[in-house]
């Protein structure tokens, strides 16, 4: 079969990289196109065009750079009909995405369009419901929570296939049994424990989140070493302008085991919350946003979640403390860090406990692996 793939950013990438593998598993003779990115290209097919000439994130961003995603989108358009994929496999991404899934639903009767990683309308932008509803054959969630959210509020069915993210790190713990000496001497580091910092995969939010986790984790540096999760296309010499002056080193590629060596961790939200979760790291979740009176606002009387992370939002309560905008001051990271630190009191169990029940809620290992299966179910 012909399965047309568009992931439009470095995680999404990722996953479709590992359900691309899944599928060929099950049917031998796959071809394969996508926009798309390396991890993609090494399971075979035609790359179209990378992800990264696509993937702006931002309104000013976005507008800067309009032209050149309008071209992307057009190519891939008509690049999309002159091949006639039997499956049209969409990877998050949903402002573009959703504009393929409509343009093929009108021009592309008998290709199957199937959607996974679905977007996040439970969290804004609900009207999208209806784009899914006109023009996605299938919607295959990773998060437990959305089935009974598209269900219950949408009448909509969709299956959960599992979440990605535990197939990631599961691989990772069978294929590197934790080794502390080698880490540290790879890396240049002593022998003290770790205070991991993941401040986010984007320069905007390095510049406005690292410097202040710093100042929350500088007074633990005579006990504890402060290491960065340098984050990829980020040079070393844009860390170091919000680094100067601290007791830190920056590792590159190293994320997962970074945080397998670490006994807590300061963490911007997203995928990073879930990844040291299932690493078992107590962590504070962390994001700075300007106007942040203001945002916060919004958060309480707009958004239409309680919750920021992705471990608090799949346990349905709070796990993991979460400071964003206003409330993410030096003070308060500090504060938090220090309770979940091995000396700091019945947090850093509790926490641990709860990290636990976040595992049972997502299932076992097998995402791509069930996805695949169910596609081919479903496109046959």
């Amino acid at each position: 079969m012909k399965y047309y793939f568009i992931a439009g950013e470095a995680s999404g990438d990722l996953h479709a990289s590992h359900l691309m593998a899944a599928l060929r598993e099950r049917d031998p003779e796959a071809q394969f196109r996508f926009i798309g990115g390396d991890l993609m290209q090494a399971q075979g097919g035609t790359l179209v065009r990378h992800y990264s000439s696509l993937a702006y994130m931002g309104i000013l961003p976005v507008l800067s750079h309009l032209p050149s995603i309008l071209r992307g989108m057009g190519e891939c358009k008509r690049d999309v009909r002159a091949w006639r994929p039997d499956m049209l496999v969409l990877v998050d991404y949903p402002g573009f995405n959703l504009s393929m899934a409509k343009y093929a639903r009108k021009n592309l009767p008998d290709t199957k369009v199937f959607y996974y990683i679905s977007p996040k309308i439970w969290a804004w932008k609900e009207w999208r419901i209806r784009d899914i509803r006109r023009n996605v054959d299938r919607l295959f969630c990773i998060l437990p929570f959305e089935v009974d959210y598209f269900r219950r509020r949408h009448s909509y069915e969709v299956d959960y296939v599992g979440n990605p993210t535990l197939d990631e790190v599961v691989a990772y713990k069978e294929a590197n049994v934790a080794n502390f000496p080698h880490f540290i001497e790879k890396n240049r580091l002593s022998d003290r424990p770790v205070i991991a910092i993941l401040a986010g995969s984007r320069r905007q939010e390095i510049r406005d989140n690292l410097t202040r986790m710093l100042q929350a984790a500088a007074p633990f540096a005579d006990c504890y070493q402060l290491v960065v999760a340098g984050a990829p296309g980020i040079p070393e010499d844009y860390y170091a302008q919000w680094t100067g002056g601290f007791p830190v080193r920056v590792v590159y590629g190293q994320t997962y085991a970074l945080l397998q060596h670490s006994t807590a961790a300061l963490v911007t939200s997203g995928t990073a919350t879930l990844e040291t979760a299932l690493f078992r790291v107590p962590q504070v979740v962390c994001y700075y946003i300007g106007w942040g009176r203001f945002v916060s606002f919004l958060r309480r009387h707009v958004l239409k979640i309680p919750y920021v992370s992705l471990v608090n939002l799949i346990a349905g309560r709070e796990v993991v403390p979460e400071l964003v905008a206003d409330g993410m001051t030096v003070e308060n990271v500090r504060d938090r860090l220090r309770s979940i630190l091995p000396d700091g009191g019945e947090a850093r169990a509790q926490m641990l406990q709860d990290y636990d029940f976040v595992a049972r809620c997502l299932g076992k290992p097998g995402a791509p692996q069930r996805a695949a299966e169910h596609m081919l179910q479903f496109g046959s």
